[in-house]
């Protein structure tokens, strides 16, 4: 029984001490810069700057079906599966537009521009430039699923119509956090304004 616990122990402290790191290796991950143009009390308004973006289209919809495909796609590029084997760093958030089809996006290191990024081997990816936007974002906690996602869009739209701000039809869920983070999780739903 005692060898049961000491093991039980050092199982939590390497679960602590794991978490800990990917706290810390968060704060080094270049995230898709904004400014905060009106806070309310359920959501904000942003302005992002012109960015580019690598990007995926599925022909799943919803998270459930194609966060992992996607992620697998978009991560495998990043990670060196293009034509000069060359790692590209991770950013931050993961895009995923909440359409009828479902596009993931990883931002391309704002050092780098589309001359610069290797081909991709997957024919399925593609460079976007994503214009300045303004936008409005609800942020939640935990772990996303298309329950929540839609429950927070549906949020989004009532604060925005309860407010009289006109949007568009655009809405993306934006996730900040690797899959096996558990603390300090941070997932967003945002629309573009008109």
């Amino acid at each position: 029984m005692k060898a049961v616990k000491i093991i039980l122990v050092i199982i939590l402290i390497a679960f602590v001490l794991v978490q800990l790191y990917f706290i810390i290796a968060q704060r080094n991950i270049e995230t898709y810069p904004y400014v905060v143009k009106k806070k309310y009390d359920r959501f904000e308004i942003r302005s992002y700057e012109a960015t580019l973006f690598t990007s995926v289209k599925l022909s799943t919809k919803g998270y459930k079906n194609s966060s992992s495909k996607g992620f697998s796609i978009l991560a495998g590029y990043i990670f060196g599966n293009n034509e000069r084997n060359e790692k590209i760093s991770m950013t931050s958030p993961v895009s995923m537009s909440l359409e009828d089809s479902t596009t993931m996006m990883f931002m391309v290191p704002k050092k780098l521009n589309k001359d610069m990024l290797p081909k991709p081997n997957q024919p399925s990816i593609e460079f976007k430039e994503v214009p300045a936007k303004l936008i409005a974002a609800i942020s939640f906690s935990g772990w996303a699923n298309d329950t929540k996602i839609e429950n927070y869009k549906q949020e989004l739209k009532a604060a925005l119509d309860a407010e009289g701000i006109p949007y568009t039809n655009k809405f993306y869920f934006y996730g900040y956090n690797a899959p096996y983070e558990v603390f300090n999780r941070k997932n967003e739903v945002i629309v573009e304004l008109q």
